[in-house]
């Protein structure tokens, strides 16, 4: 006889609206042109995604220099520098920008805080494609990372008066709350964006994750290694003193895991598709009489629209 398993399943999960336009934009692209589309780095995090882009025609590459002459290339929800759109152009390629709306919006907070004469401290993760898109919209020597409060106590700046922060939008909601409130300490002038740079996919799924943490013993997150909101639904779970684990498809699960696991709490990062959960709770169904239950603490509406480029090719 099978083991009873509460499942309860965090809601909101799964894409974002950003996530879910990136992945129509290199359909309808590759629907508009016909097949290779190149995309410049992963359109989102998400091998499944990844691999099934690949199996319609997309071709993925780390940099520009690596798509042919003639073929159309789109920029990733990540968001890219300055530099890339400029050298599409100048190679005359027919590119198509993915980039979040969100993350967008951090492009444009930092053009203007530049423009305002002021030195941009960014909180991030060093190395992510969104800080170097960021990064890339300014001059170099006009932003500085940061990633810890450590780093803002060790932070040596030539006006002190004279300073902004900007955030990339998939970190840790509690985390990023302590190094803004460290910025503020240290530098009591510094100006900050009027709402939060933390993109409301990320800060729900956060949420969603905090709400039944206590009640499991043991919390699976849906998502890729290297996925940056995926990673910190791991740490919600584990602040929260609960066990949590990254896995990116079902076969990843190994069931000793869930040794003396009476309630399992499950959620997807915002690259994973829904398909991958309904995956986990049938590959859990092998073993267990799975009692499935959604927590759901918020109700997402937002929709992004295509780039003007492919709107027509989308009805």
């Amino acid at each position: 006889m099978k083991q009873h398993l509460q499942l309860l399943i965090a809601a909101p999960r799964g894409f974002c609206a950003g996530v879910d336009r990136a992945i129509d934009i290199v359909e309808i692209a590759l629907k508009k042109y016909g097949a290779p589309v190149y995309v410049r780095h992963e359109i989102v995090h998400n091998k499944y995604v990844v691999d099934s882009l690949k199996a319609k025609g997309a071709v993925f590459v780390e940099e520009l220099d690596k798509v042919p002459d003639g073929v159309p290339v789109v920029f990733s929800a990540h968001g890219v520098p300055k530099a890339v759109p400029h050298k599409a152009a100048q190679r005359g390629l027919t590119y198509v920008d993915a980039t979040c709306p969100l993350v967008s919006k951090v492009h444009r907070q930092a053009e203007r805080q530049v423009e305002a004469g002021r030195h941009i401290i960014f909180i991030g993760h060093k190395g992510h494609p969104e800080v170097i898109g960021t990064f890339g919209q300014v001059e170099e020597g006009q932003m500085t990372l940061v990633e810890t409060p450590d780093d803002v106590a060790a932070l040596n700046v030539e006006n002190p008066e004279s300073l902004a922060f900007l955030t990339q939008t998939t970190l840790s909601v509690d985390d990023t709350r302590g190094v803004i409130e460290a910025l503020k300490k240290r530098f009591p002038s510094i100006v900050g964006p009027r709402g939060e740079d933390i993109c409301y996919a990320t800060s729900n799924r956060q949420a969603a994750v905090k709400s039944i943490a206590s009640s499991c013993d043991l919390v699976l997150v849906i998502g890729a290694p290297n996925s940056s909101n995926s990673l910190r639904l791991v740490e919600v779970a584990e602040r929260a003193g609960i066990r949590a684990r990254l896995i990116q498809r079902a076969d990843e699960i190994d069931f000793a895991w869930l040794k003396g696991v009476g309630t399992l709490g499950l959620t997807a990062g915002a690259s994973a598709p829904e398909l991958l959960v309904r995956e986990v709770v049938e590959k859990l169904g092998t073993k267990f009489n799975v009692q499935e239950e959604t927590v759901i603490t918020a109700e997402e509406k937002m929709v992004f629209k295509l780039p003007r480029e492919l709107m027509a090719d989308s009805a």
